[in-house]
């Protein structure tokens, strides 16, 4: 590549368009560049060159979610390479990589690969240009879309933190349908599973639209977020959960709009949780909640009572359960009933352990002052062992063979 050429382009321009046409006509090939909603900002098109999903592209200036999930960004070892992805709407592969600055993944560059000579492009000259088209993109952002204009550009500033206070955020908001509406929940979509042949129509965003009329479906960061209302039919998730392959996660309810990006990435930990998981799925953040904050407290395993830790390498040792029949008649309230009918245990059986738990591991199960200390402990133990399944309400999680953790169930 001729880099005064590009640098000359980069300093010169104030937008993409030059740049990516001096570029494209180096590399021999046509170009797209997208934000980072998977809009069209630029592109190269050489002369006598037409390609159905390429062209269907440019036309509604986006790339469709199908296209987005052919890449697996969340499976990717290192974001930052060149993936070559064929499309079967199309007879080139393409090569797809981020474009980021300063950590921040700002958009997207795709190049189609029609004289198949891409894979021997040294990596260098790539990331050299993907630097300077994310620089450009930054600078054009700030000279033209401080705040947005459109309900996704304005939701996309929020969770980028682009508003200082609510007061800018609402008088944007004032400006797009977001007026209008009032949302409740967040629904975080990922695209992992999802798979179609299709790249030229968007056959899940139209399912979307369908099922949740003014849900503003929209790209981030390479995942579908629905804005959910009251009157949208939340079952209506698991139906397309299962049709298209999709793993949701629907965050609690909010009534403050602008508290959005703390319910997205309370949703975001949850998937991340999730992604090692098997099979569609629809769940909700507050089924996590307390596994979340169990998490938050084994990052600080010094404040584990040592009692507890002690217990918990005798249950090693010799395979016993007193970690989990100590949590169990904590969260019980005492009871020895409930315990044994949580436990599935015979009762003469929990009441050696009470027993053994008192006098020989010396733990005052009847001090309410150590009624926490010791229920969080215990439980920072289970988790520990990977029992994070009492930590889950009402989602179904079966032990993952030859790996820690857990799986869900295939449907």
């Amino acid at each position: 590549m001729d880099w005064n050429v590009l640098l000359r382009d980069f300093l010169e321009c104030n937008s993409t368009d030059r740049l990516l046409q001096d570029a494209g006509t180096m590399l021999g090939c046509p170009l797209m560049v997208v934000d980072d909603t998977f809009h069209v900002i630029a592109s190269y098109v050489p002369e006598g060159f037409h390609d159905g999903a390429f062209d269907a592209a440019l036309t509604r200036g986006e790339i469709t979610y199908e296209a987005i999930s052919a890449l697996h960004w969340d499976l990717m070892p290192d974001p930052t390479a060149g993936v070559f992805q064929l499309v079967e709407d199309s007879g080139y592969t393409r090569r797809f990589s981020c474009l980021a600055n300063g950590g921040m993944r700002v958009g997207y560059l795709i190049c189609v690969d029609v004289n198949e000579n891409l894979a021997q492009v040294p990596q260098e000259q790539f990331h050299g240009l993907e630097a300077l088209l994310a620089k450009q993109i930054l600078c054009q952002d700030g000279r033209n879309r401080a705040y947005g204009t459109t309900v996704e550009e304005v939701l996309a500033n929020l969770l980028d933190g682009k508003f200082s206070e609510p007061g800018a955020f609402y008088v944007q908001a004032m400006t797009t349908d977001l007026a209008q509406d009032q949302p409740e929940r967040l629904a975080l979509i990922n695209l992992g599973l999802y798979h179609s042949f299709n790249f030229r129509d968007d056959a899940l965003k139209q399912a979307l639209n369908q099922a949740f009329g003014g849900a503003h479906p929209f790209l981030y960061r390479g995942e579908v977020l629905l804005l959910l209302k009251k009157s949208h039919p939340l079952a209506a998730l698991d139906t397309l959960a299962q049709q298209y392959r999709l793993r949701v996660v629907v965050s609690d309810q909010f009534s403050d709009l602008y508290l959005l990006p703390q319910h997205y990435h309370a949703a975001r930990e949850v998937m991340e949780y999730l992604l090692p998981l098997t099979g569609p799925l629809v769940t909700y953040t507050e089924q996590f909640r307390t596994l979340l904050l169990m998490h938050q407290l084994a990052q600080r395993p010094v404040l584990t009572d040592p009692r507890i830790r002690k217990l918990a390498a005798y249950d090693r040792e010799q395979h016993t359960q007193f970690c989990l029949t100590l949590y169990t008649y904590l969260i019980c309230h005492h009871s020895v009933q409930e315990t044994c009918a949580r436990l599935f245990t015979h009762r003469n059986t929990i009441l050696y352990r009470l027993r053994k738990l008192r006098d020989d591991f010396a733990l005052p199960l009847d001090d309410p002052d150590q009624t926490v200390p010791l229920l969080l402990s215990s439980g920072l133990m289970l988790l520990q062992n990977h029992q994070d399944r009492l930590f889950v309400q009402a989602f179904h999680l079966e032990q993952a063979p030859g790996r820690e953790g857990w799986n869900l169930q295939e449907p």
